[in-house]
């Protein structure tokens, strides 16, 4: 049996969720999107995730044509006639059919999909023994083309940069900005830690706000770490005592390796362990 996905203005059977050849999504990667956890049949942090998906669609002036109390009832609604307990939902709003040109307000009505199921993004003994990451050459978009901010449908810089980690028998890459800063990896942002300080790039390095992100941060100034934001070099990355990136689908995964050096003991550390173990709690509190 298919799942149910809400299309527009209702649910229909997988079979019959289709979007137009013509939609601006397809043809340019115009719209934008959210992926959201469900953890014990509550949406985590619902109300953060509906924030960023409206102020990203303001950012590229795609007016989301249901105001945030519907749109949040209708992923509500999504979740339910399938039986979600433990999942992910998959949020867009999409430019909408247009003509064969880039010029979006050819577009008379944005498309909205909400898809709700379950994912695994690493293998669970991953936690156990963490990731093993590369440096990908392909650069970060400079964050005055696009904002790093705006969660859009076109994400083929990050997927040029995974296709090299999966080049490289690995999940997962390192993403520098222009100036060689560390900016995330391909779908997670990066934290690392040293002496006890933990520390994570700047959104004005060119990564995305990530909601997994923030709510790490508060769990770790709660605990008592000290918590900067602040640029990383590749050499800060082959020196931390530990690392770990966090992200929607990901929750909180040790990275152990970078460029073939390990970090730390070769193991996931304390901080990270902790930090996974109150997220946890969290989540299903």
């Amino acid at each position: 049996m298919g799942l149910k996905i809400w299309m527009n203005d209702g649910l229909v059977d997988e079979s019959e969720a289709k979007v137009s050849v013509f939609d601006h999504a397809l043809l340019y990667g115009d719209g934008v999107f959210e992926g959201i956890r469900v953890y014990g049949g509550k949406i985590f942090e619902f109300e953060a995730h509906m924030d960023r998906l409206y102020r990203s669609a303001h950012a590229i002036r795609l007016e989301i044509p249901q105001d945030v109390k519907t749109l949040s009832k209708n992923v509500e609604t999504t979740v339910a006639a399938n039986n979600i307990d433990d999942g992910y939902i998959r949020l867009l709003v999409t430019r909408g059919v247009g003509t064969l040109g880039l010029n979006p307000l050819t577009c008379e009505t944005p498309g909205i999909v909400i898809i709700a199921a379950t994912i695994q993004l690493y293998p669970r003994e991953l936690y156990e023994k963490g990731l093993k990451v590369v440096s990908a050459n392909t650069v970060r978009n400079h964050p005055l083309s696009v904002s790093p901010q705006v969660k859009s449908l076109n994400y083929l810089n990050n997927i040029l940069a995974k296709l090299e980690a999966l080049d490289r028998g690995m999940f997962e890459a390192i993403m520098y900005n222009h100036q060689g800063y560390v900016a995330e990896a391909t779908g997670d942002n990066v934290f690392a830690v040293r002496n006890g300080v933990i520390t994570t790039p700047p959104v004005s390095a060119g990564s995305l706000d990530g909601i997994t992100r923030a709510v790490v941060i508060k769990l770790a100034r709660e605990s008592g770490y000290e918590v900067r934001e602040m640029d990383l070099t590749r050499n800060d990355l082959y020196v931390a005592d530990e690392l770990f990136l966090t992200g929607t689908a990901a929750e909180v995964i040790g990275v152990v390796e970078v460029d073939q050096r390990t970090i730390g003991s070769g193991k996931p550390g304390p901080i990270t362990k902790e930090l996974l173990e109150k997220f946890e709690q969290y989540a299903r509190s």
